[in-house]
């Protein structure tokens, strides 16, 4: 990574209307000194890729809170791959049921955060991860 500062995008997809839990990480990764774009809510798989490309994002935070997730991220996953650009690594976040994470990490995703994580955790897996890709 030639740049400084890590880009994170932090994304809502689907139908999904709540946010609030996205914008503490968002924030949480900007008071560490990350470069963040929110995608905002309701963004489709297609629209986080396109944003990752134009932004140059070097890792994807998706949160999903209304069960979709292993529809959404499978859908994500694949236009990730379409566009080239699945090392991007993917974290997710939100109400991820145990017997479903297995089945994430299998689509690629590098990390689950569920709700109560400590965001003092989340940044220090977003820096170490950018780390491991830098060296």
């Amino acid at each position: 990574m030639s740049r400084e500062k890590i880009r994170v995008l932090i994304a809502k997809i689907g139908l999904d209307g709540h946010d609030r839990g996205a914008r503490v990480v968002a924030r949480a990764l900007k008071e560490a000194g990350m470069e963040v774009i929110y995608t905002g809510l309701r963004s489709t798989p297609k629209d986080v890729v396109r944003t990752a490309l134009q932004e140059d994002a070097d890792l994807i935070g998706v949160s999903i809170l209304s069960g979709a997730h292993l529809t959404l991220i499978k859908k994500l996953r694949a236009q990730l791959e379409e566009a080239s650009i699945e090392e991007i690594p993917l974290l997710v976040g939100g109400i991820i049921p145990e017997d479903d994470r297995e089945k994430l990490k299998e689509f690629g995703v590098d990390k689950i955060f569920t709700g109560g994580t400590p965001v003092s955790e989340i940044v220090e897996f977003v820096e170490k991860r950018i780390a491991e890709l830098s060296s």
